[in-house]
């Protein structure tokens, strides 16, 4: 059932809210927002004591996905891409984080966000394996590209 009450073509803003107010609670239940930021302002939102607690070292020049969220209960680590403007999580983008956080202990969870299925279906082919897709036009569900297992830190 595609729910009425996200609003399809929205800007990579609107996207990071529902990552935080429709994602968060269904998938990350409890998990505290450390990061939120873009290409165009890459600190809106840093618990920067936080993150160096758990062997994360930002500056100017990381990239670290448009959402990130801890989750302490499990020990993971949820990192969101808001896809409107630029691209998933790529195979390539993959190796870029777990290049970046080597020194972190915690779980990782890979999740491409996509505003609605005609978004999601422009980037597919470069989705990577064993990631997660949301989809905010469909917020009760998501898509496990491959592996053994559903949702939880890659291995």
């Amino acid at each position: 059932m595609i729910t009425t009450s996200f609003q399809t073509s929205c800007s990579a803003a609107e996207l990071q809210k529902a990552i935080v107010e429709q994602f968060a609670p269904r998938f990350a239940p409890g998990a505290q927002l450390l990061y939120l930021g873009d290409t165009a302002k890459k600190d809106l939102f840093v618990d920067g004591v936080t993150l160096q607690r758990l062997g994360i070292f930002i500056n100017d020049h990381d990239k670290l996905p448009d959402v990130v969220l801890y989750d302490a209960e499990r020990n993971w680590l949820f990192l969101v891409e808001a896809v409107t403007s630029h691209g998933p999580v790529s195979p390539k983008r993959v190796l870029e984080l777990e290049e970046m956080l080597a020194a972190c202990p915690v779980g990782t969870v890979y999740v491409s966000a996509f505003p609605d299925f005609r978004e999601f279906q422009r980037h597919i082919k470069h989705i990577s394996w064993e990631t997660e897709v949301w989809v905010g036009e469909v917020p009760d569900h998501m898509i496990h590209f491959d592996g053994d297992r559903f949702l939880g830190p890659r291995t």
